[in-house]
């Protein structure tokens, strides 16, 4: 099971801020047992990108957090603004414009074990650095990527969403809850939903709701869906009460899963499961409602191709209601 991650956000409005941000992920990789040296490489990464953010980007945050389970530790740098021409030009070691990012985006390439970038004029550009202890990824193999971002309501320091998934092969399950509110409690019963999913994640999606919304009678309530995808046959099996929201998105193909109304662990009728087709070239996007619901796929067409970090990064960016916890959950086959 891969337990979902949270990101900190870090506005770059000014130097203190990326200190900040700098000493959170040292803090971090401390936790993970990183030595001196990666624990250097991950400071000059998140300095370089948040100095990029200070000097030459509109409304620049940093997200930074930890993949205990594989020992990586994430920062994205996401922005609104100006955007970059010419990414290419601007990977050089040094190279700046004076209008554009660019000033250490290569140096931040070599640090990071992985690495990408989307920049649209004037939109914006987001940055991926993700870092592991000794250079040791884990292995990834032919079969599906999965990639998340979630934050917490403004004021808060517990999210009240909470995420899991499992990857096996070519088949995944996933699972969000959006807790009632935000802060503690909210994480809870999120939780709560969370740990009931992690005991049998590929068995019967109604069968496993049914039991979390025994299990969440106890605490405020959640609005949760889970799916299970296969990647060899192209299917998706998804269920769930409440206002998490599933869309799988390609080119030529955009379809939206809608929960039933309810709320998990107070009030639900019987659950039905939906059934979808999973194109090849699709990625299937899962949100809370701390996410605006209309967006137009053709926003992260440009990504399909990328890691979905930065389709998570993008829609976040973009649509954050700023109110509430935020989570968006990405999964695609690997190219």
């Amino acid at each position: 099971m891969i337990a979902g991650w949270v990101h900190v956000a870090f506005p770059v409005d000014d130097a203190s801020r990326i200190g900040e941000a700098r000493r959170h992920a040292a803090a971090q990789a401390r936790d993970l047992g990183w030595d001196e040296v990666d624990a250097g490489r991950l400071a000059l990464v998140v300095t370089e990108l948040g100095s990029n953010l200070l000097r030459h980007a509109n409304k620049g945050r940093l997200l930074v957090a930890a993949r205990p389970q594989s020992g990586e530790i994430e920062v994205l740098a996401i922005d609104k603004g100006p955007g970059i021409s010419n990414v290419a030009q601007c990977l050089g070691d040094g190279f700046s414009t004076g209008s554009t990012p660019g000033t250490g985006l290569g140096a931040v390439r070599r640090l990071a074990d992985v690495f990408d970038i989307h920049s649209s004029v004037p939109q914006g550009t987001v940055v991926l650095a993700r870092l592991a202890r000794q250079r040791l990824l884990p292995a990834r193999g032919r079969g599906l990527e999965l990639g998340a971002v979630a934050v917490c309501a403004p004021g808060e320091i517990v999210c009240g969403d909470g995420w899991t998934a499992s990857l096996d092969g070519g088949r995944a399950a996933v699972l969000l809850a959006d807790g009632l509110g935000h802060g503690p409690e909210a994480a809870a019963a999120a939780q709560a939903a969370v740990d009931v999913f992690a005991r049998d994640p590929h068995g019967d999606l109604r069968a496993t709701l049914e039991e979390a919304h025994r299990e969440l009678r106890s605490t405020r309530g959640a609005a949760v869906t889970a799916l299970q995808a296969d990647g060899a046959d192209g299917s998706i099996r998804s269920a769930g009460a409440g206002n998490i929201t599933v869309r799988i998105v390609a080119g030529d193909h955009d379809r939206t899963l809608l929960s039933q109304h309810g709320t998990i662990g107070v009030q639900m009728r019987r659950l039905q499961e939906v059934r979808a087709d999973w194109p090849p070239h699709a990625a299937i996007v899962l949100y809370s409602d701390g996410v605006e619901g209309r967006w137009a796929p053709q926003l992260i067409h440009p990504l399909l191709a990328h890691d979905p970090a930065l389709i998570a990064a993008v829609l976040v960016r973009d649509h954050f209601r700023g109110r509430d916890d935020a989570t968006v959950v990405v999964l695609r086959r690997k190219g």
